[in-house]
């Protein structure tokens, strides 16, 4: 499933740098569509790699790409208004 919108994602053979979801457009081949995708973990993958990739949002080159087909949240990324109630729970946590 699409990471952004939950879409099913159908690919057969190998997925290519450049295929995208057909509904919404996203990368396909990057970290928030992969397996071994998992935030909090060393560089937010369960693979050793050896240097972090800077937008999981973003296709990437990435060897140990799997397609996860369970994980589509269509969450996409974190809403201003998310960050904000975040925020404030965390200032109120220590007192501004």
């Amino acid at each position: 499933m699409c990471f952004k919108c939950g879409s099913e994602l159908k690919f057969s053979g190998v997925i290519s740098r450049s295929d995208v979801c057909p509904s919404c457009g996203a990368d396909v081949r990057c970290c928030r569509n992969c397996t071994y995708y998992e935030p909090g973990s060393h560089y937010d993958c369960h693979e050793t790699v050896d240097e972090p990739v800077a937008d999981k949002e973003k296709a990437n080159f990435c060897g140990f790409f799997r397609l996860n087909e369970k994980a589509g949240t269509g969450t996409g990324s974190v809403s201003s208004s998310s960050a904000e109630t975040a925020r404030n729970a965390f200032n109120a946590l220590f007192g501004d």
